[in-house]
């Protein structure tokens, strides 16, 4: 009899359980049916975090297209610049220069070359020359690391605040779960869809939107550092030669 009873028991709490999972309520998990589940609220967060996203893929195709632009002309405009000083043809190289002007050296060296060769025209090259040719060279570096940055900023900010957008939105629908629990008088599923999809959706949003803007920031961010120490190099270069033209313009 005892057996019997917790049978009984047993089969009513498997009913019990399985009528909470399964109500009158289909629950659809579709990206359709979870839009249309979701509250006002959580729907503007979703539609921050796209822009969001939408923004940061801009920034990181415009990034990466300058970036290899920048690369592929440094590495055509490097040996034609150094064969043309080498041989003492200095609007050579300006005009080298001039025809790669999506190249950060480019910059970088047209700006010192100008500024020399505006001062050539006296017998001796003076220091005063060449220390205006080196600040014209830091000018235009910080110039160029600017450009190259640019959009960096928002895409670091991007990175840091959407986890927390998506979090707001997991606050909301959790609030509205349970505000629907209050409201149904039950703890179905059913009850709770509508702020269960709000919490999940939002928080991956928000995951899949700050994740690849950290990673993305965090690699251009390197590249712009590298393209430093080369404009770094090609400065002081310059700098050397200028030194060595105006010690054979003494001799």
């Amino acid at each position: 009899m005892l057996i019997a009873n917790l049978a009984t028991i047993a089969l009513s709490n498997v009913s019990t359980t399985a009528a909470w999972l399964f109500q009158e309520q289909a629950v659809g998990w579709d990206p359709l049916s979870l839009w249309h589940q979701m509250g006002l609220l959580a729907k503007a967060v979703v539609v921050i975090l796209f822009i969001m996203s939408g923004w940061s893929i801009g920034v990181m195709i415009d990034r990466w297209m300058a970036f290899s632009a920048a690369r592929k002309q440094s590495r055509a405009f490097a040996p034609a610049v150094a064969g043309a000083l080498r041989d003492g043809k200095i609007d050579e190289a300006i005009k080298v220069a001039e025809r790669n002007k999506k190249s950060h050296l480019a910059k970088v060296v047209t700006a010192g070359l100008m500024e020399f060769r505006a001062h050539q025209e006296s017998g001796e090259i003076p220091g005063e020359t060449i220390e205006a040719s080196k600040r014209a060279l830091e000018r235009t570096e910080a110039i160029v690391h600017a450009e190259l940055k640019r959009g960096l900023g928002g895409l670091a900010t991007v990175g840091s605040t959407a986890p927390f957008v998506g979090l707001f939105g997991t606050v909301v629908g959790i609030l509205n779960a349970f505000r629907e629990i209050a409201n149904q008088k039950q703890t179905g599923l059913g009850a709770v869809a509508g702020g269960i999809s709000e919490a999940l959706v939002t928080t991956a949003l928000g995951l899949l939107v700050a994740i690849p803007a950290v990673m993305m920031f965090n690699y251009l961010t390197g590249r712009v550092e590298a393209f430093d120490v080369e404009m770094d190099n090609s400065s002081s270069e310059l700098i050397d030669y200028f030194l060595k033209r105006r010690g054979m313009r003494r001799s």
